[in-house]
């Protein structure tokens, strides 16, 4: 029977669900208020509420934010993304070939930056192999999620569940590639599933990214430097017809204008390409190593770390009426003047530096990186921005990244290092080997999942010490005992699913790791399968796009509706539960 602790911890997390399922606060606030009432109320003590902020998968997930963001930053996941994408013949064939490495990659990294990263690639190429990109990105974070599943260190969600669990059993131990057990299967179906049904259950719709009619756009004259992967292909092969917002009208080519260029003129290096599109167009470039070209820009101190920053010009500014090359904007600011939007409109001179400038012109500046903070309070500047991602990929070094990446795997799967200390260590290799700033690095951490990461642990112990973990569990298996153990596993699976989905995959497997891992107990089910269970169950939130953060980045791009999910993501969800709870009875039951 409940005592009246029990019944304030389960008052505190039906508070919770519904605070979060109506999206009303970050899940970080929710849980940290979560965490403070039962503190006040006295069902934890302080030593308990914040034991997370302590606990090796808590520290574990921010090294590994810091070592995905190198990958990222040195260009490793771009370039991998363009030699195997490659031209399928099919959307199916496409869809696989898209699928698979992202669900590899995800199995190592982060899920966020790797979705980040393949967002904008898979856009560009999908326009240009004639597919739907409606059909292409939905299934993008599926398969991010399903390969996040096949590695311990492939999702926090799992680290998290891993931290419950040994916390719960100081004894119990988890490799990195046992969860691959459950996790391989689950991914070989989900794959099978959507190249079989997408077709027939998601709509073409057109994303936000195809939407870009009153976006700021810029006419500049980029140049295809030494080792840039494009050199050798034709503008078609490099997919520089199809980039999001962006056209290319001529090239200069050693002195001679090229202009309407078909599609099959192939690239060389130090062409000089003139573009018309969006800012965020010039960004894809720069990873392409296409890079702005002009002379002020190779005279910029920290050449390496610039930025693109955008700042409107002032109504009394000193530099009204100038031309950009008379305002010695380079020598006074450090930065160079790419382009200019004005009214609406791009301004096209032949050369930017024969612009004049008037009040209200947007600039597209070069610049290092403390400009747009530095001149926050400049009279000439009425507004500035840095544009994000705009950073140039620090390609040379993007081999180290990845060794230093493969190394962090390597030892942990060995068993001569555990996964904090090994993270921990490419953390620092990453930073040692300038793959990552130290700004850089500190930007990459998103502190709102480590709070609420931690703050879960509090919560975990509140629902374990005040008994609602064992009632609640006696009631579930009461439920379910003329179904036997397959029944609860099933029962378990379900709640943490339906949980992930309305809240998010951490609270989920946060609230119902204790009342399962009693459960399992009283059932004399391992600790190890049914936490091998709840890191599949709560990291599979497919069926709505507040479950996991991968499918709220792809829900404006690829101009998607609530029900696309529920009728793609909520079929898949079901089929990777099948599977899994009849994995875990033949493995370990």
């Amino acid at each position: 029977m409940l005592t009246g602790d029990g019944w304030i911890t389960i008052a505190v997390i039906v508070g919770m669900v519904v605070v979060m399922a109506a999206n009303l606060v970050g899940p970080d606030l929710v849980l940290i208020g979560a965490v403070t009432l039962l503190l006040l109320t006295g069902i934890i003590d302080p030593s308990e509420a914040f034991v997370g902020f302590s606990n090796p998968a808590v520290i574990t997930i921010a090294a590994l934010f810091v070592v995905a963001a190198a990958v990222k930053e040195t260009g490793g996941l771009d370039l991998a993304g363009r030699v195997v994408l490659g031209r399928p013949r099919s959307l199916a064939g496409g869809q696989l070939r898209m699928m698979f490495p992202v669900a590899a990659l995800s199995a190592f990294l982060n899920n966020t930056p790797v979705v980040a990263m393949f967002v904008p690639l898979v856009t560009g190429w999908a326009r240009r192999n004639q597919f739907s990109v409606s059909l292409m990105l939905l299934p993008l974070s599926y398969a991010s999620i399903l390969g996040g599943t096949c590695t311990l260190i492939g999702t926090s969600t799992n680290l998290v569940v891993a931290g419950l669990a040994e916390q719960w059993d100081p004894t119990i131990k988890f490799g990195i590639f046992e969860i691959a057990l459950l996790g391989i299967p689950a991914l070989g179906l989900g794959m099978l599933f959507i190249v079989i049904t997408s077709q027939r259950l998601l709509k073409d719709r057109r994303g936000a990214l195809q939407e870009l009619g009153k976006a700021r756009e810029y006419t500049i004259a980029m140049r295809v430097e030494k080792g840039s992967p494009v050199i050798g292909d034709s503008i078609e092969e490099a997919g520089l017809r199809s980039l999001r917002g962006v056209y290319l009208y001529e090239i200069e080519r050693a002195g001679r204008v090229l202009a309407a260029v078909p599609p099959s003129t192939v690239l060389r290096e130090g062409d000089r390409l003139h573009f018309t599109g969006v800012v965020d167009s010039v960004v894809d470039l720069r990873k392409m190593r296409i890079v702005p070209d002009t002379d002020q820009v190779d005279k910029i101190t920290a050449h390496r770390d610039r930025r693109l920053v955008e700042a409107v010009i002032g109504a009394h500014s000193s530099l009204t009426g100038q031309t950009i090359r008379q305002s010695r904007f380079r020598t006074i600011y450090d930065a160079a003047i790419l382009a200019v939007h004005r009214q609406g409109v791009r301004v096209t001179e032949t050369k930017v530096g024969d612009i004049r400038i008037q009040a209200g012109d947007v600039l597209l500046i070069e610049s290092h990186p403390d400009f747009a903070q530095a001149r926050q309070r400049d009279p000439n500047f009425a507004l500035i921005a840095e544009v994000e991602d705009s950073a140039p990929p620090r390609h040379d070094r993007a081999w180290l990244a990845v060794v230093i990446l493969f190394l962090m795997v390597l030892v942990n799967a060995s068993g001569s290092m555990n996964l904090m200390t090994a993270s921990l260590t490419a953390a620092a290799l990453m930073l040692l080997t300038r793959c990552l700033t130290g700004e850089e690095a500190r930007r990459s951490i998103d502190w709102t999942v480590l709070i609420a990461i931690a703050a879960a642990f509090g919560i975990a112990i509140a629902i374990q010490k005040s008994g609602a973990a064992e009632v609640l569990a006696s009631r579930l298996i009461d439920v379910a005992a003329p179904f036997g153990s397959v029944g609860l596993l099933a029962a378990l699976y379900a709640i943490t699913a339906v949980l992930a989905g309305l809240v998010t995959t951490k609270a989920s497997a946060a609230l119902m790791f204790p009342i399962a891992a009693t459960a399992a107990e009283a059932q004399g089910i391992g600790l190890l399968p049914i936490s091998y269970m709840i890191m599949i169950a709560a990291s599979t939130a497919f069926s709505t796009p507040i479950g996991f953060q991968t499918n709220l980045m792809v829900y404006g791009p690829g101009g998607y509706k609530y029900t696309d999910f529920l009728r793609l993501g909520l079929p898949l969800q079901a089929l990777v539960g099948i599977c899994t709870v009849t994995i875990v009875s033949l493995a370990w039951l």
